[in-house]
């Protein structure tokens, strides 16, 4: 009997090694944990595009699990801590910065899409009707002011210093200011619709994917919006440095820049976010 119950563990082991060699392997297999990505992103846009390219992904043999942030704070350092494998929330130079900031060893893994900025205005009806000393509210995301002044500069309200790197200037590289604005940004991202909402200020610039999560239509409601040629503000897929290479994650920026994705989003929103990839 002792023999019998012996031979038994034995044979049991077996099958459990056998079984969990099975699991692993090459990442050709059907399930294990190689096959399964759980991705962190701002709801709007970048949730509702990542859940379109769910079924494609499922298609692919890996499972994609969402978690959405409401800032532009944690995302990053769940990827750090390993909470997630990736995030889709930023665009590149606010990457670069963060990383610069926070010794994040992240790595940008692909560029999905572009949300051009938009100014919004409850009182005036456009750039040139805005009055002398008005104040223009903006971000406090340090990465995003070279953006606004940028934008500011290309429509004639503004005039940067000669020579200075457009992605990462400040209102002190203003270098002409015709109609002495005052520039505020001291606002989160987040509650800038709301600051719209409420006819604070003379000029509002609000991030389309905040735009569309307070319901506003960023292809119709700004007055001035940012153009999109030559944009450098792409929106990417961020990982850990050498998860870039994994098959899960590569996969994942096939499909989000596969043509099912890319018409999802032309279609879907409008103009208010355009695909990185032609």
């Amino acid at each position: 009997m002792k023999k019998w119950l012996t031979t038994i563990a034995a044979s049991s082991a077996l099958v459990v090694g056998l079984t969990a060699c099975g699991t692993g392997g090459d990442g050709n297999g059907a399930s294990g944990e190689d096959k399964k990505i759980i991705v962190g992103a701002s709801n709007v846009p970048h949730a509702e595009i990542l859940e379109e390219a769910q079924p494609l992904l499922e298609e692919k043999g890996i499972e994609m699990e969402i978690k959405p942030f409401q800032d532009y704070i944690f995302p990053n350092k769940a990827l750090a801590d390993g909470e997630i494998d990736a995030n889709y929330f930023q665009h590149v130079p606010y990457l670069e910065a963060q990383m610069k900031e926070n010794n994040y060893d992240f790595v940008n893994a692909g560029g999905i899409h572009i949300e051009p900025i938009g100014v919004y205005s409850s009182k005036h009806k456009s750039l040139e009707d805005l009055p002398e000393g008005g104040t223009v509210i903006m971000s406090n995301s340090v990465a995003d002011h070279g953006r606004i002044l940028s934008m500011l500069e290309e429509k004639g309200v503004i005039k940067l210093k000669e020579g200075v790197d457009k992605t990462k200037a400040t209102v002190d590289d203003i270098a002409e200011n015709p109609k002495n604005l005052n520039f505020k940004a001291d606002v989160e991202a987040g509650l800038l619709p709301q600051a719209y909402q409420n006819n604070e200020g003379d000029a509002i610039l609000i991030n389309a994917n905040y735009a569309l999560d307070a319901d506003l239509d960023p292809a119709k409601d700004p007055i001035a919006v940012e153009s999109a040629e030559d944009n450098p503000y792409v929106n990417v897929i961020a990982t850990r440095k050498g998860d870039e290479e994994r098959e899960e994650i590569k996969a994942l920026v096939e499909v989000l820049n596969s043509k099912e994705i890319q018409e999802f989003i032309k279609e879907e929103y409008k103009g208010a976010v355009l695909p990185a990839s032609k």
